[in-house]
């Protein structure tokens, strides 16, 4: 790391959550997510206080008494977070920049989205912008960290009341070239708040090029920030720790007791942008045009429930559940079960999966990155090939060991699940070994250093 300094990082989620026990004594969990434990080393090395919103009611007690260690929990009006959260931020910001809309028909913003927007998350945004300010008063050479979708405004409000404070934000999710599913306003002051940082941070050069692009078609030519791109990653030895632990062992031996000749592994969240009902779509075509591969290979599919408050995720959990029932009852058979779906929040049964997989399924939509791609190679016994989505910010780095898929050619994703339950072992090798040392060698640690050295760049 480089030398020591004062950071507020802000995001929706924090690294901490509140809860009592079942004896009232108050307990902190640690929070979940990626951002989460990507940010965590920046505590080991920073003097870091992290703003975010409280989301469990003794979360609002911990904010009301402001007394989180290093932590600052903002609580929201209920029925403000509600739109900032369920109705723009997920699904609306979330499926235009996952280009998820179908536009003849969705989306279509009615009085209640424009309620959620001017009163949900304008108001968020502006609260969250009070604590940072707040919080500069007190350390007023920090530098402010703003984290992905959820805070697009937050730091114009800044801006304006520190205009000399270091603010940057990164963007965890892809940056797509077309924004025309927001009114013109939105569009100017998503693009505005973030043009109001000194560094603006993605994971690929593909998303950083869109966002200049668009920031051109918004709000045409003029001055811009500093527009980086780090691909984000995982920790490597904390992770073949986890691969190690007895935890994982027991429930790697489960599967090995039950698994077929060769797994197709997929770990996803019930999210559209996840392309889960085409993957299975690609199964069911595999097993229709390979009959070799009848009572041989399984797909298990490790699905963690998401947004259950979001209609859009509802109705698509409902389509997985639809597809699977499909693909068991055309080619199931006694003593095999061509798909084993599992719809539960377990992740030690994921990396005891990913130590098990001949073929890693990863085809979204589209991705920021998608750790899934990162995570299954590093710790995989099998030699297993993985087959990637081009439109994943993984692709970018790992496209070269990968078997490269569109996530809507369905044949194409067939004939690739094929190749790769097929291919030679020497080459399986050769590619699982790649994918191993580059996840080694460009890990979580590398993307905060490279972003920390951005910042200093533009603070000096």
């Amino acid at each position: 790391m480089s030398v020591r300094r004062s950071l507020i990082v802000v995001s929706n989620r924090g690294p901490v959550t509140y809860a009592r026990d079942a004896e009232g004594m108050r307990v902190e969990r640690r929070g979940g997510g990626g951002l989460v434990t990507a940010l965590r080393g920046l505590v080991h090395h920073h003097d870091v206080t992290w703003i975010a919103s409280a989301t469990t009611d003794e979360d609002r007690v911990v904010a009301a008494e402001g007394s989180g260690d290093g932590v600052v929990l903002v609580a929201h009006d209920a029925a403000a977070y509600d739109g900032y959260y369920n109705t723009i931020a997920n699904p609306l910001l979330w499926f235009v920049q996952h280009s998820l809309w179908a536009l003849g028909t969705r989306p279509e913003l009615d009085e209640a989205t424009h309620r959620a927007w001017n009163d949900g998350y304008v108001r968020v945004n502006r609260a969250f912008a009070d604590a940072v300010v707040a919080q500069l008063d007190n350390t007023p050479d920090a530098t402010v960290f703003f984290h992905d979708y959820h805070l697009y405004l937050a730091p114009a409000f800044v801006r304006e009341a520190r205009p000399d404070a270091t603010l940057a934000h990164f963007v965890h999710i892809p940056w797509p070239s077309d924004w025309s599913a927001l009114p013109e306003e939105w569009r100017r002051a998503v693009h505005t708040g973030l043009l109001s940082n000194d560094l603006v941070g993605f994971h690929t050069q593909r998303w950083a090029r869109n966002f200049l692009r668009t920031c051109d078609d918004v709000l045409g030519p003029g001055p811009r920030p500093r527009v980086a791109h780090h691909a984000i990653s995982v920790d490597p030895a904390e992770f073949e720790e986890l691969a190690a632990s007895d935890a994982v062992l027991e429930r790697e031996a489960r599967l090995v007791a039950t698994r077929p000749e060769r797994l197709i592994v997929r770990v996803d969240r019930t999210d559209p942008s996840k392309n889960i009902v085409r993957g299975f779509h690609a199964f069911a075509l595999l097993l229709e045009r390979h009959a070799e591969w009848h009572g041989r290979v399984s797909m298990l599919a490790l699905l963690d429930p998401s947004r259950e408050r979001v209609p859009e995720y509802v109705a698509y959990r409902e389509e997985i559940e639809r597809a699977v029932r499909a693909v068991n009852e055309r080619f199931g058979r006694p003593g095999w079960q061509p798909v084993d779906l599992r719809i539960e929040d377990d992740f030690l049964q994921s990396v005891a999966a990913y130590k098990q997989y001949d073929v890693l399924l990863v085809n979204a939509v589209y991705d920021g990155m998608n750790l899934v791609a990162k995570e299954g190679p590093l710790v995989n016994a099998r030699e297993g090939v993985l087959v990637l989505s081009e439109n994943t910010g993984a692709h970018d780095e790992l496209g070269g060991w990968a078997i490269g898929v569109s996530p809507f050619d369905v044949l194409g994703q067939a004939e690739a699940l094929h190749a790769a339950l097929s291919m030679d072992v020497a080459e399986r090798r050769r590619r699982a070994e790649a994918l191993r040392e580059h996840v080694r060698g460009n890990d979580a640690a590398r993307w905060l250093r490279g972003l920390l050295d951005d910042v200093d760049g533009v603070s000096t």
